[in-house]
């Protein structure tokens, strides 16, 4: 694969790893939202519960998120827009039936202690 799974042309092990395996947290919301596209892409599971808003996961169950990720083949991430705290995405996919989808996002995320995490979004 040229380039990562959330669209830069770096690889994945440059761009999203580092941050998806602790090496390194994640400078802006739209870095912290690319690394959990690249999450869901690879099933890190355990990444995308830990970088979700702790008032919020508890509507995230750990067993649903990689059951999804894993029934989906991502294809690509199109940031539309960002801002310091919100990133307006698309995410393709086709679905376990291999049906072309989109996935519409504007979603919110906060920083806390030196960290950004996802808060909630609008589809």
């Amino acid at each position: 694969m040229s380039g990562c799974y959330c669209g830069n042309s770096i690889s994945f092990q440059d761009c999203c790893e580092p941050y998806i395996k602790g090496i390194k947290n994640a400078p802006t919301a739209e870095v912290l939202m690319r690394s959990r596209y690249s999450a869901f892409a690879t099933g890190a599971a355990d990444y995308l519960v830990n970088t979700t808003h702790i008032s919020k996961r508890r509507f995230h169950n750990k067993r649903d998120i990689l059951a999804w990720s894993q029934a989906n083949k991502w294809l690509k991430l199109e940031v539309l827009a960002s801002t310091e705290t919100t990133v307006t995405f698309k995410a393709y996919y086709l679905d376990q039936n291999l049906k072309a989808q989109v996935h519409y996002e504007h979603s919110t995320f906060k920083l806390e202690n030196g960290k950004w995490f996802y808060v909630d979004g609008e589809y």
